[in-house]
């Protein structure tokens, strides 16, 4: 069987990892947090949605840097990936640990094969005007910020310290 999938920042985990099995290892070589991918719950949700963008969000490097390493890995030639200049964001003035309603550290179920964007969506559509939900995670959740930024919601991460990030949530 001829196997070929173009590698671009909008691949789909999942699809990458069909097609190119052999690309696990070379993920996690990239950056320990792909590790994750081993889990079948992280495998059969977010690997599903995330795409490669997103993914080097995650592992907090350049999507150019993601995306030629795997490229590499199976033979493609590399390609020039116009990174977002996006500028480190500033803790928006609504963040207000008196005002978090709901605080949720993701951790413990991921590592039970738990997904948690279900109990997140459904908490947060919970919160009044003016109260947070504080998400606490080992990476970035981009995958769910995007469905929750789809949903009407504010999202602020910040890290708080090598591996944890809080992700502070609040209804626009």
């Amino acid at each position: 069987m001829n196997k070929f999938l173009d590698i671009t920042p909008q691949t789909i985990v999942g699809e990458l990892l069909n097609t190119y099995p052999e690309l696990e290892d070379e993920l996690i070589r990239i950056s320990p947090v792909f590790q994750k991918l081993k889990n079948p719950v992280m495998r059969k949700t977010v690997a599903k949605v995330a795409t490669l963008k997103q993914a080097a969000m995650i592992a907090n490097i350049s999507t150019a840097q993601l995306i030629n390493a795997l490229r590499s890995a199976v033979n493609l030639d590399k390609i020039s990936i116009e990174e977002d200049k996006k500028s480190v964001q500033q803790k928006p003035g609504w963040i207000n640990s008196e005002k978090i309603k709901f605080e949720y550290d993701i951790s413990i179920d991921l590592e039970n094969g738990l997904h948690p964007a279900a109990k997140v969506t459904k908490e947060v559509l919970q919160l009044n005007n003016d109260e947070i939900y504080l998400l606490i995670s080992p990476f970035i959740p981009a995958p769910l910020i995007k469905i929750l930024e789809e949903k009407g919601f504010d999202v602020y991460t910040g890290e708080q310290n090598e591996g944890t990030f809080h992700n502070y949530i609040k209804k626009k």
